[in-house]
């Protein structure tokens, strides 16, 4: 273990989701100096798809595109001692720490590997329900009750401790399972500055760097509003965050790389898939409303200034069960008479088919007209009606349903065509299933070298009150207005938090987030989106970040892979909102 230093460590990124650009471990490790290597591999949806890949190959169920960036760059990062941090373990963090193992036999190398588990509750689901976990779920409140049987993964969010320890045992790579996506930036931090349990503001700082980062190019200028501002976001750098000993940090990406780090790129990025003002993790609880963040050099952010609370008791699981199939026929429809049209095709498809709406456990109808008078191409006159069902029984979702599409092709609408391939059998889904666990029941397994040490989360301990600092605010903005969209001045950010969506606005100053405060109330909001007026949904003001964030209770049905929306996990809900065209004050534009 390193003495405790005063020189911050600088932890860059590689990947954001399981997917991401594969040359970016190698772009990271040989564009400039960094002192560790870490990447986000474990969307809530990933885990269902590991567990699919794992059922067909055994031994799987780890991502194998970190084991092939581990081949590009492993004797570079043990040449330069920098630190290998990721959660690609996923449901096999053993596996994964094998596969990279077999990677440096070949080389010819001898890395100390270590791997990181116990956060996989699927075996011990029986024993704790028997104990008395009822594993309610976090947005109904229901028991999982006889659920448990369909339960395909179980994975306990676990936090930076065990990395920790690994690092500290001399693991010069350190895979891990459902690790949070923060705490692979806060392990290495942790491991560097020496820091204890309760060192609760530098805790929260590392969280929120590693939060900026986890998503890679998205800090970069990646999925950013404003992104006509940027030079050139052809090729955007990764970033990586320089972590000090009091858990600021400076965010930044290797010189002459594309894109941008600016105070816009990291605001919207600290928006992503939050909820209010506290951001939960298994180690900390972030206090989002005393995040300073301030330019210091092009392409270089300071985040400083932020606050921790204790841990919370409880960890976060994320399970998944098989909800059944799913299937459905999409119509184009085009120019005249679309009600009509979409009526007839209700009509004369259920009669076709050999069920009725009634036999599915699920039918979802979705009419997408244009509202195009005179259209100017054909594409703007076609409006689309959907056609979808679920259920558990695959016969009554598969080609007995499509078919029927099929079979009215040449006896309905005029100009009717299909806009989502041909007919096809039903698709298994899956269904997300959030709760808690008591964290002293998740103790986490670090083998190195294939020695085991048992870890604990952290357990609930002592911290200070909290209170967010006040700002001085300008009056609020006046005189004659402007009809513009929201977006001229505000940028947004939207994602997926299981169920629900989050929408994050904020604005560039401090005068245009006051007008912001005050207009967009929840019941603005709702008359502005259609799709908010029957959602209960949460706002939370950070006027140190000059943003409100959103929460849209159910907007995603059961979550991302059960999802009947054209954009199942929010991504553009922000810059649909950013859309509408408001009244603004004139005095707001620059």
């Amino acid at each position: 273990m390193p003495a405790s230093s005063d020189q911050p460590i600088r932890i860059a990124n590689c990947s954001g989701f399981f997917g991401d650009r594969l040359s970016a471990a190698k772009e990271m490790v040989y564009g400039g100096p960094i002192d560790a290597l870490t990447g986000d591999w474990l969307a809530e949806l990933t885990m269902l798809i590991l567990s699919r890949i794992q059922a067909k190959a055994p031994g799987g169920g780890y991502a194998r595109t970190f084991v092939t960036q581990m081949e590009d760059v492993m004797g570079e990062c043990l040449d330069r001692k920098i630190k290998v941090v990721t959660n690609a373990g996923g449901l096999n963090p053993e596996g994964c720490a094998d596969a990279v193992q077999e990677v440096a036999d070949r080389l010819g190398l001898n890395p100390s590997i270590a791997y990181v588990a116990g956060d996989d509750l699927t075996p011990r689901l029986v024993e704790l329900m028997e104990s008395g976990n009822d594993f309610p779920h976090l947005d109904t409140g229901q028991p999982l009750g006889d659920l448990a049987g369909r339960i395909v993964t179980a994975n306990a969010y676990i936090g930076c401790w065990g990395i920790v320890e690994a690092l500290n045992q001399g693991a010069d790579i350190v895979v891990t399972g459902r690790a949070t996506d923060a705490a692979v930036v806060a392990g290495p931090a942790a491991w560097h500055h020496g820091w204890q349990r309760d060192n609760w503001d530098a805790l929260a700082g590392a969280i929120v760097a590693g939060h900026v980062i986890e998503c890679g190019g998205q800090a970069t200028g990646g999925n950013y509003s404003f992104f006509t501002e940027i030079e050139d976001l052809t090729y955007p750098g990764f970033p990586w965050a320089e972590v000090f000993a009091d858990g600021s940090s400076v965010i930044g990406k290797h010189d002459g790389t594309g894109g941008e780090v600016s105070v816009g790129t990291v605001t919207s990025q600290l928006l992503y898939e939050i909820q209010s003002e506290r951001y939960f993790n298994p180690d900390v609880v972030s206090r989002f409303d005393t995040i300073k963040v301030e330019e210091v050099d092009r392409d270089r952010v300071k985040i400083s200034g932020t606050r921790g609370e204790p841990a919370p008791d409880q960890l976060k699981v994320a399970m998944n069960y098989q909800g059944g199939f799913r299937n459905q026929i999409s119509v184009g429809l085009t120019g005249l008479d679309i009600e009509a049209k979409a009526e007839l095709i209700e009509r004369q498809f259920w009669n076709s088919c050999p069920y009725g709406p009634e036999d599915y456990e699920t039918v979802v109808r979705k009419f997408l007209p244009t509202h195009k008078e005179n259209p100017a191409t054909n594409e703007e006159a076609v409006a689309v009606y959907k056609i979808i069902v679920k259920d558990p029984d695959e016969r009554k979702v598969g080609r007995a349903f499509s078919n029927a599409g099929t079979e009215i092709g040449l006896c309905s609408i005029p100009g009717m065509f299909g806009t989502a391939g041909g007919p096809g059998p039903g698709q298994p889904f899956g269904v997300y299933w959030p709760t808690l666990v008591d964290s002293d029941l998740v103790p986490m397994e670090v083998v190195v070298d294939g020695k085991l040490t048992v870890v604990d989360s952290t357990p609930p301990l002592d911290g200070l009150d909290i209170s967010a600092p006040e700002f001085e605010l300008p009056d609020l903005a006046q005189g004659p207005t402007r009809s513009s969209p929201l977006g001229t001045l505000f940028g947004t950010r939207s994602g997926d938090k299981g169920p629900n969506a989050n929408l994050g606005v904020f604005a560039r100053s401090t005068e245009a987030y006051v007008w912001l405060a005050d207009y967009l109330s929840i019941d603005r909001l709702k008359a502005l989106m259609p799709e908010a007026e029957e959602r209960n949904i949460d706002r939370y003001a950070l006027p140190n970040l000059l943003s409100l964030n959103f929460i849209f209770h159910g907007l995603l049905e059961e979550g991302v892979a059960a999802s009947t929306r054209q954009d199942p996990q929010a991504k553009a809900l922000g810059e649909y909102l950013r859309a509408k065209i408001v009244e603004i004050p004139e005095s707001l534009f620059p």
